[in-house]
């Protein structure tokens, strides 16, 4: 797990109701589940006692995994500096081998969502584009080989 989790506040409101959510209602409604498998005998071959515990054990990791992400999160502030990228950046740039313009939001580990373009400061695209200026042109180093980017704009 990493030292430092970036978080803007509304991701700290979100991770703090979701654990909230996961400790109270999930918690319980997992235990319930747990109690009527036990009352229907044999939990040797009962498939539906070993789901739900399957499912707390789930449970009780991610609460262990959010609760370690709050506890070492550093909440960034919004900033109207467009002059270089930073977390919280939405950043357009090209990529002249796939011919196309991309905008990636730039966000710490807990808000990444790459489906949506949202990629984390840790990740290689990420990481390379902090702290550089418009009109860059940066190398990223992905696993399946390094490519450019060219930083067309920072908002």
């Amino acid at each position: 797990m990493a030292d430092t989790y970036y978080m803007t506040s509304e991701e700290m409101k979100k991770a703090q109701e979701r654990l909230e959510y996961l400790t109270t209602v999930k918690r319980a409604e997992i235990i319930e589940r747990i109690q009527e498998a036990r009352s229907h005998g044999d939990l040797s071959e009962n498939a539906e006692y070993d789901a739900a515990r399957n499912e707390q054990a789930a449970n009780e990791g991610e609460i262990v995994e959010l609760g370690y992400q709050i506890k070492n999160a550093q909440i960034i502030e919004e900033s109207d500096d467009n002059s270089v990228v930073h977390i919280g950046s939405k950043v357009t740039v090209y990529d002249d081998e796939l011919e196309e313009e991309t905008t990636y939001t730039i966000m710490g580990t807990t808000g990444a969502d790459p489906i949506h373009n949202v990629i984390s400061n840790e990740s290689p695209a990420g990481a390379a584009l902090l702290g550089k200026k418009k009109g860059a042109v940066v190398t990223v180093k992905a696993p399946d080989g390094a490519y450019t980017l060219k930083i067309l704009k920072i908002d």
